[in-house]
Order: structure tokens, then sequence, then C-alpha cells
């Protein structure tokens, strides 16, 4: 019972110094950065439509035209580009009839997207138009973006935390006051917004065209923010 008593006892006197400590004065900012960047990857998204009465007759007239479209776009884009398919669909087509409940199968549609990845930009329209003379009917996106994100992602990072401790500086000095140390950090992860520059049917190139279809990367954008909260005090302490 005395060891109890002298537990409880000890934890109040604890409690009691712990109430008798003034609070934390605090800043807290946040700093954020934009950084501009050069892309040096894209990613073009090659879409194959074919329509038929018969489902099987759609999947094999969309599956012969996709593969003449993968065998230009190979030759076009060379052994460095990658081809993935990122969609398949084949679905009926419906007419609806205004004086009936229940929509008739009038046919298929199938559509395969297949996407390519190629690090030379100056071949993106070559590549493109390769891919709309072998059929291709579909130009579902073109993304661009970079091989090494993570330096222009860190360099984000490092002007936003400098930002912030640039404005806590500023605000604590305004206020008679130095920064004792630094409490907590918390940061955004930076995002990197690819530029989408171009969707839509596809439009066929005849086969002397005078130049490869002209598109335009433009620069990406990389933001960050960084929030800071730091202790602080008189500045003659």
């Amino acid at each position: 019972m005395r060891r109890a008593l002298l537990t409880a006892l000890a934890c109040g006197l604890a409690s009691a110094s712990l109430a008798q400590q003034p609070p934390l004065s605090s800043i807290r900012v946040t700093g954020d950065a934009r950084v501009t960047a050069k892309p040096d990857r894209v990613q073009i998204d090659i879409g194959v439509m074919t329509r038929a009465p018969l489902s099987a007759d759609a999947a094999t007239q969309n599956a012969r035209e996709v593969d003449a479209v993968l065998a230009g776009v190979r030759k076009a884009a060379g052994s460095a580009a990658t081809l993935r398919t990122i969609s398949y669909s084949l679905s009926p087509n419906y007419r609806y009839h205004p004086k009936e409940s229940e929509p008739t199968i009038e046919g298929y549609t199938a559509l395969n997207v297949v996407q390519v990845t190629l690090d030379d930009l100056a071949r993106i329209g070559t590549v493109i138009d390769a891919a709309t003379q072998a059929g291709a009917n579909r130009i579902q996106g073109i993304q661009f973006t970079l091989r090494d994100q993570d330096a222009v992602r860190a360099q984000a990072l490092r002007e936003a935390a400098t930002r912030a401790r640039a404005e806590v500086d500023v605000l604590a000095a305004a206020l008679g006051l130095k920064v004792l140390r630094v409490l907590t950090v918390e940061e955004s992860s930076p995002r990197v917004m690819p530029v989408r520059v171009y969707s839509g049917a596809a439009r066929a190139m005849s086969a002397d065209a005078a130049a490869p279809t002209p598109v335009e990367a433009g620069t990406l954008d990389i933001t960050a923010d960084v929030t800071l909260s730091v202790e602080v005090g008189p500045a003659s302490r």
C-alpha cells in the first residue's frame, strides 16, 4: 500500500511539473517550389478500331490490322522503343428502336490500344505516320514524361525546403525572435505533371507526305510542398 502511495505521489508531481512548463512558441510555414524540365520520353497510345456484323469477324480483322500496325511502328521507332497492349475491348453495337423496349445488336466493335514508349523524341511524327499508314485509326493520346524523375523531384524538394526555412527566418526576425530548433518537417510527394498534347481519331497520311506529323514536346512542371514547424524564442536569448 505504501509503495502504491509513493508511486501515485511521484506521478502526481511529474504531472504537476509538466503542467507548469510553458507551451512552446512555434512558427509553422509551408514552402512550395515548381521546377520546369524538358521531357526526354514520350508515350504514344495508338489504337485500331474495327467493326463487323459478327464478333469473330471484328476480332479477326482487328488482330490482322494490329499486326500490320505493330510492324510499321517497330520499323519507324527503332529497336530502343517498347510496345505493349494497354487495353482491348470487343463490344456489341446496339440499335435502339423508339417503340420497342429491347435494342437489337447490329454488329460488333473491336478496339486494341498499344502504347509505344520512345526516348528518341525526334521520331514521334514518323511513328504516328507509320502507324496510320499501316491501319491505325485512333491516337488515344501522347504523353511526355521523364526517364529519370528522381533527380528533378529531389530538386523540387530542396527548393521547397529552402523556401520554407527562408520564410521562417524572415517571420522570426520580424517578430524579434530566433529559431531554436526544428520541430517537424512534412513534405508532399513531388508531383510530375505529364503533358498530354493530342488525342482523337488518327488522320491517315499519304505515302508521299513531305514531312512527318509535327508534335511539340513543350516542358514539364514538377511541384513540391514542404511544411516546416520550428520552435522560436527571444532573439536576445
